[in-house]
């Protein structure tokens, strides 16, 4: 069994989002909530919030044991990026691309035996 979470229109860049999923990739839940609280990235508290929702969805919707889970899957999607601009000098105008992420995290029981 395995539940899902997923966090979107995240503006952080995906490229920045992965660096932190690649730490808690394949890690257990509490493990991986522990990584994340210590790491200083603005992309930890976000993937915090998801890994923790994904743990809420498998102990209430599917009632499977937490202490039994692992993050499975964890990858960053780049979502809509945002398009501002910037006046520079000489009458130019210099685009800015803000990019987001939807960030998707999946976690599973692991199997005993």
């Amino acid at each position: 069994m395995e539940a899902k979470a997923v966090a979107k229109y995240i503006r952080i860049a995906p490229r920045k989002v992965r660096i932190v999923l690649d730490l808690v990739r394949g890690k257990p839940i509490n493990e991986a909530l522990a990584i994340l609280k210590y790491t200083p990235k603005a992309a930890s508290s976000v993937i915090y919030k998801v890994i923790a929702s994904a743990a809420a969805n498998a102990e209430h919707n599917l009632e499977l044991n937490r202490d039994n889970l692992y993050v499975a899957e964890a990858f960053a999607d780049q979502g809509p990026t945002l398009k501002r601009v910037h006046p520079r000098s000489r009458g130019q105008a210099f685009r800015i691309n803000k990019k987001t992420s939807h960030v998707t995290v999946v976690v599973r029981e692991k199997k005993e035996g």
